[in-house]
């Protein structure tokens, strides 16, 4: 067969050129931020679904903690990222506090944002250094009353485990002292260490260390008891009927995200869930009930959340770091 030399060049020319970004085997990154410092349930929920994710959106997820003012220093660096799929912000009920929370709030989390998944709840528990003269939410009130304040820390201002205090201590007729952190890890080092009377987080970052004995519930704030505390009375058990504090964790996007994006998003974060091995770690290590809602079921809820929990943070003039 004869090939002329102007053939042959162009041959070459196609050798030489460098293949497309998108061939096979190309990866690229996908920017998940955790608004928080390592140790608390926003990290600890990015880096079960990692392995999944990164099957799934066949991309390199890298997650970088982004801790500070409540949460909405990571959640406006996802806000001013490309809407192209590169970001993703997973956060929790803090988030919904940043309105009416902050001043001069650095995003505006109703605007700024896409909802991608509402992932799940979890009760708050308020618990205690098992050295500590605590067992029930009744010493809690006689110490108050005899001291005139008991300290508790929380993941930071305006998150439900400080809001849920709050209204607690209010209903109790008792001074709690807040101690805010950057975080429910720096707050649960100090509860282990002593250096607060109580701590109000999640039961998803509590369990470990009560499961580990260090730390005692004393009370949560779900509609009933769970398996994995059953000795941890309700706040209705406790003297409170109707009282409820649940964390929430959720997934976020840029805003103008193209729906395409966002679906392939949810899709990959669902299937990620719904790994048995996924879904039991999260159930039974974190005591998470999966919702796993989808855009439009979060947005919903979402807005729910910003009115409920921004009028108690007016009404009792909380202010935020």
């Amino acid at each position: 067969m004869n090939i002329d030399r102007r053939t042959f060049a162009l041959g070459l020319a196609c050798l030489a050129t460098p293949a497309p970004a998108f061939a096979q085997g190309a990866r690229r990154n996908v920017t998940v931020v955790v608004p928080f410092p390592p140790g608390g349930s926003v990290d600890a929920l990015a880096r079960i679904l990692q392995e999944g994710l990164q099957q799934r959106l066949e991309a390199n997820i890298v997650i970088e903690n982004k801790p500070g003012a409540n949460g909405s220093i990571g959640a406006a660096q996802v806000a001013r990222a490309a809407p192209d799929g590169g970001s993703l912000l997973v956060t929790f009920d803090s988030h919904s506090t940043i309105p009416s929370l902050l001043d001069k709030p650095p995003l505006n989390v109703e605007t700024d944002l896409e909802p991608v998944m509402l992932v799940g709840k979890a009760p708050y528990i308020i618990a205690t250094n098992v050295d500590k003269p605590y067992r029930t939410f009744a010493d809690v009130i006689a110490m108050a009353k005899k001291t005139g304040a008991v300290s508790y820390g929380t993941s930071g201002p305006g998150s439900s485990g400080h809001l849920a205090m709050v209204m607690l201590g209010r209903k109790a007729g008792i001074n709690l002292s807040h101690v805010p952190y950057r975080g429910a890890g720096p707050a649960i080092n100090d509860a282990l260490g002593g250096h607060i009377e109580l701590i109000c987080a999640s039961v998803a970052a509590l369990l470990p260390q009560i499961a580990a004995g260090k730390l005692r519930a004393i009370t949560q704030m779900g509609p009933t008891r769970l398996a994995s505390l059953p000795d941890a009375p309700t706040t209705a058990e406790s003297g409170f009927p109707d009282f409820l504090a649940e964390a929430w964790w959720g997934f976020f996007a840029p805003k103008g995200t193209p729906k395409a994006i966002i679906d392939q998003q949810y899709a990959a974060l669902r299937a990620a869930l719904s790994d048995p091995v996924v879904s039991k770690r999260l159930q039974e290590t974190q005591q998470m009930t999966l919702l796993m809602e989808g855009p439009e079921a979060f947005a919903k809820f979402y807005a729910r959340e910003v009115v409920e929990w921004g009028r108690v943070v007016r009404e009792n003039n909380i202010k935020g770091e």
